[in-house]
C-alpha cells in the first residue's frame, strides 16, 4: 500500500488480506497467540476511533501511549491517525518526571498505558499536570484508583461499538494531510531535556517507498517478532513497514521472553539491535571453546567455506562453483543450521540491526554462517534508515548503502549531512534546538561522522560522544566498548578518559560466567565480591582486554579498570531509554572509582 495515508491504509489492507493473520499477541508467558485478522484489524481501529472521537479528540490533538509492547499499541496509532490526531509514544520505563515533561510539552490530555507500574507513574503525573485529563488502561488486571479520570480500554471499546459516529471519522480521514504529524517521538537525550521529533505522515509515506524499493524480499508470507520498544524509532517504522506489506507480526510482550518467542514463533523478519547479535556470538563462542580439537577443526573449516561461498561469491554477485556449493551444504547441515536452529532464526530473511555499532568481527561471522543480519544506520529524525545492506555488494566495515533518493553529503569534522523527504522538519516547539539542527541551507546534522565510499557509508565516531585526553588526542569510547562488549566476561563497559592523561574504564562482569570461571579454576571465594577483589580475576581481565583491543593505537587502549557489580540501568539514570550510556551521570555516580585509577 505504497503512498498511502496511515489514516486509511489498515481498511485497504483489510480488503486485500481479509482473514489472514495481521497481529498475534499474548498476555503472559507460555499462554497461547491470540490472533488478529486484516479484517479484526480493521474493525478495531474503527471502533477505536469512534471511541477517541466520543471521548473528546480533536483533530490535530495529541494521544500519548506510554505501555511495553502490545497488539492494542498499533490499533491505537492507527485509530488516532484515522481521527486525524498525533500518536506520542513513551519508553514503558520512564519516570513519572519524564512523562510529566512530554505530557507537559506535548499538551497531551488522554493517555494509553500499559501495566500497573505504567498506571501508577501516569496517575501521579494527574496529579500535577494541569493538562493529563484522562488514562486508559490496556491491561485489565491494573487496579484503577481514579475511577472518574482512568478507564479500561475494554470499556473505551465498548463504548466505540455504541457509537454512531463513523461518519464523523470517515470526514476526518478526508480531511487527513501529509503534512499532518503522525508521531512525536521524543528523544532521551544524553543530557537535558528531551526533544520532540516531529514526524509528519509524508515521512512515513516516503519511507515505506523506499524500503519497498530496497528490500525487496519481504512479502506478505513473512513473519516478524516485534521486541524492540514500538517508542522506538526502529521498532515502529518497521512495523509500519510490515504492515505496509501484509507481514504478520509477533508482538513480544516482555524483552526478557524475547529467545523463548524467537524459538516458538521461528521468524523471518526481526529488528534487533547489536547487543541482542554480541551475546548470541559470545554464546556460540563459548560453546565452541568447550570443543574437542577435531570439533573446533570442523566447525573452523565451516566457518572458512561459509565465507568462501557468501561473502566471496554471493556478497558480490558471484555464483559459487560446484564443489564450492557441495562443500557450504556440508558446513550448513553439520554446524551452521544447528546453531540457528538453536537460537531460532532458521526461518530468516532479513534481520535488520542498527541503534549502535557492530563489530566487523561478528557481522563477519553470522553472514558467513548463512544469518542474513541486515546492518544499517539511522536516527529518529531521518524516520530510522538512512543506510542499509543491500543483497548484493555491500561491505562489511560500512553501514551499508544509502537510501534511495536520500542525500547524504559530508560536512565539517566529517560530520553525516541528511537532505530528503524522510528528514524531519524540526523539534516540537523548540526553534531553538530545530534551527541549530540544520545547516544555513537546509541540511540535517546528525552529529555522527563518516565517510562516504561510493554508494556506501562508513561511521567513524559519534561526534557528540568523542573526547579528548589531556595529551591531545581524540578517542571514540564507543569504538573501544564495542570491542569489550563482544567477551562474554562483560556484561557492559564504560571507557572513561575525557581531559585525562590515559584511558580507563569501569566494567560490569557477566557474573554467572566469572563464577563459573572461577569454579573451573579452583578459585576460593565465599561471595562475589571476593572474587572482583582477585588479583588473579583482574589479571585474566586485563589480558583478554589486551587481546580485544589488538591493533588500536597505544592512546586508545585502557590501561586501568574497576569492576562495579550492579550494571547501569535506565533506572538509576546511567542509560537512556534507548540503552545509550549517560556518560555524565556516570562520571557522577562513579568519581571515586574514578579518580582512583588516576591518583598519581
Amino acid at each position: 500500500m505504497e503512498g498511502q495515508h496511515f489514516s486509511q491504509i489498515i481498511k485497504s489492507l483489510a480488503g486485500k488480506y481479509g482473514e489472514k493473520t495481521a497481529l498475534c499477541s499474548r498476555k503472559n508467558p507460555g499462554d497461547e497467540w491470540t490472533a488478529l485478522t486484516w479484517n479484526g484489524f480493521e474493525k478495531q481501529v474503527a471502533i477505536v476511533a469512534k471511541a477517541l472521537l466520543e471521548l473528546g479528540v480533536k483533530e490535530l490533538d495529541r494521544v500519548g501511549q506510554f505501555s511495553q509492547n502490545m497488539a492494542e499499541n498499533l490499533i491505537v496509532d492507527f485509530a488516532v491517525f484515522a481521527n486525524r490526531g498525533t500518536i506520542v509514544p513513551m519508553y514503558a520505563t520512564s519516570s513519572a518526571s519524564q512523562v510529566e515533561f512530554i505530557v507537559n510539552d506535548a499538551e497531551i490530555e488522554l493517555i494509553f498505558v500499559g501495566d500497573q507500574i505504567q498506571y501508577n507513574v501516569a496517575l501521579e503525573v494527574l496529579k500535577n499536570s494541569k493538562i493529563l485529563k484522562k488514562i486508559v488502561v490496556l491491561d485489565r488486571n491494573v487496579e484503577l484508583v481514579n475511577n472518574e479520570s482512568s478507564m479500561y480500554y475494554d470499556d473505551l471499546v465498548a463504548v466505540g461499538t455504541k457509537s454512531t459516529k463513523h461518519y464523523e471519522v470517515e470526514n476526518r480521514q478526508q480531511d487527513a494531510l501529509d503534512e499532518d504529524l503522525a508521531c512525536i517521538l521524543y528523544t532521551s537525550g544524553t543530557t537535558g531535556n528531551p526533544k520532540g521529533v516531529m514526524m509528519p505522515h509524508s515521512c512515513f509515506i516516503e519511507a515505506m517507498r523506499t524500503h519497498t524499493m530496497r528490500l525487496t524480499s519481504v512479502t506478505e508470507n513473512d513473519i516478524s517478532v516485534a521486541f524492540l520498544p514500538l517508542s522506538h524509532v526502529f521498532e515502529r517504522t518497521w512495523c509500519y513497514f510490515c504492515i505496509s506489506k501484509g507481514v504478520t507480526i509477533y508482538i513480544n510482550l516482555k524483552p526478557l521472553e524475547i529467545q523463548q518467542t524467537i524459538k516458538e514463533i521461528r521468524p523471518t523478519l526481526m529488528c534487533a539491535v547489536p547487543r541482542f547479535w554480541e551475546k548470541v556470538y559470545a554464546g556460540v563462542k563459548e560453546n565452541i571453546s568447550k570443543m574437542s580439537p577435531l570439533q573446533m577443526g570442523i566447525v573452523t573449516w565451516a566457518v572458512e567455506t561459509g565465507k568462501k561461498h557468501n561473502i566471496d561469491h554471493l556478497r558480490i554477485g558471484k555464483k559459487p562453483g560446484a564443489l564450492l556449493s557441495l562443500k557450504y551444504k556440508l558446513a550448513d547441515k553439520l554446524i551452521f543450521s544447528k546453531v540457528k536452529e538453536t537460537i531460532g532464526i532458521e526461518n530468516a530473511n532479513l534481520l535488520p540491526t542498527a541503534g549502535a555499532r557492530l563489530s566487523d568481527e561478528i557481522t563477519l561471522f553470522m553472514r558467513s554462517i548463512g544469518v542474513p543480519i541486515t546492518y544499517g544506520y539511522g536516527l529518529t529524525e531521518s524516520t530510522a534508515t538512512v543506510c542499509c545492506f543491500d543483497y548484493v555488494n555491500y561491505e562489511v566495515g560500512t553501514v551499508g548503502k544509502i537510501m534511495p533518493d536520500l542525500q547524504v553529503r559530508l560536512g565539517e569534522e566529517n560530520e553525516i549531512q541528511l537532505r530528503g523527504k524522510t528528514i524531519f522538519p524540526g523539534y516540537y516547539k523548540n526553534k531553538a534546538a530545530t534551527q541549530a539542527a540544520f545547516t544555513e541551507d537546509g541540511w540535517f546534522k546528525t552529529g555522527d561522522a563518516g565517510i562516504i565510499k561510493g554508494d556506501q557509508l562508513v561511521m567513524t565516531e559519534r561526534l557528540k560522544d568523542l573526547f579528548k585526553t589531556s595529551n591531545g588526542k581524540y578517542i571514540a569510547p564507543q569504538e573501544i566498548e564495542t570491542r569489550l562488549g563482544m567477551d562474554r566476561f562483560i556484561e557492559q563497559v564504560a571507557v572513561i578518559g575525557d581531559e585525562r592523561n590515559f584511558v580507563t574504564a569501569i566494567i560490569v562482569p557477566s557474573i554467572p560466567v566469572l563464577e563459573e570461571y572461577a569454579k573451573k579454576n579452583n578459585l576460593k571465594f565465599d561471595n562475589i565480591d571476593d572474587l572482583l577483589a582477585s588479583e588473579e580475576i583482574y589479571k585474566m581481565y586485563e589480558k583478554r582486554i589486551v587481546e580485544l583491543q589488538s591493533g588500536m593505537a597505544n592512546y586508545e587502549k585502557i590501561k586501568k579498570f574497576r569492576f562495579i557489580k550492579k550494571g547501569f540501568t535506565i533506572e538509576s539514570g546511567e542509560l537512556t531509554n534507548t540503552l545509550k550510556m549517560r556518560r555524565v551521570i556516570i562520571m557522577q555516580k562513579y568519581k571515586a572509582i574514578i579518580d582512583e585509577m588516576y591518583a598519581v
